[in-house]
């Protein structure tokens, strides 16, 4: 199994790939996780002409995203909360394609001041939506679990990432 731990924000000054460092080095055997960094992909805003939902993408950089994501089995979406919602670069890479996203697994784990909460649930209809499958995982708290710098404190071992990765595995579609 394949899962791409996406790093939802690409502000210089970020923490995601701590934490989707954290998350994949949590990978179970058989699972190769790999980190997807938004910063990296530099999807442009909505540049293809097309609706994303006929799945007829003409820039480069929408077509290798659409064939990225068609790559994984499933996904995990570490997301930071910005003034109460997800980040941009998160919202933009969801919305630059679409029939890859549908029956996709896709685990949602939050960070930040109250575990980002208020983003994680900004997320779950705009996931509802393109048709994926959400899997909630784990609140990462700062001043609990780790630290506005992106250093993982003790309690940190005790959440359910492991849990995570069986769920998404048990979401998986059979392959024909």
């Amino acid at each position: 199994m394949k899962i791409g731990i996406v790093i939802s924000t690409t502000r210089p000054s970020r923490i995601g790939h701590r934490v989707a460092g954290w998350i994949a080095s949590q990978a179970p055997e058989g699972v190769t996780a790999e980190v997807v960094d938004l910063a990296e992909v530099a999807l442009p805003f909505f540049a293809d002409s097309a609706h994303p939902k006929l799945g007829r993408y003409t820039e480069p950089a929408t077509i290798a995203w659409a064939e990225r994501v068609s790559g994984y089995d499933a996904m995990i979406f570490t997301v930071a909360e910005y003034n109460g919602g997800y980040p941009a670069p998160l919202k933009n890479a969801i919305d630059a394609i679409y029939p890859e996203w549908n029956d996709l697994p896709v685990g949602v784990v939050g960070y930040g001041w109250g575990g980002a909460g208020r983003a994680v649930t900004a997320l779950r209809p705009v996931l509802e939506n393109i048709k994926a499958v959400r899997v909630d995982g784990p609140a990462l708290t700062f001043g609990t679990h780790l630290t506005p710098a992106g250093e993982f404190l003790t309690d940190a071992r005790d959440l359910a990432v492991p849990a995570l990765y069986a769920d998404l595995a048990a979401r998986v579609p059979a392959r024909v």
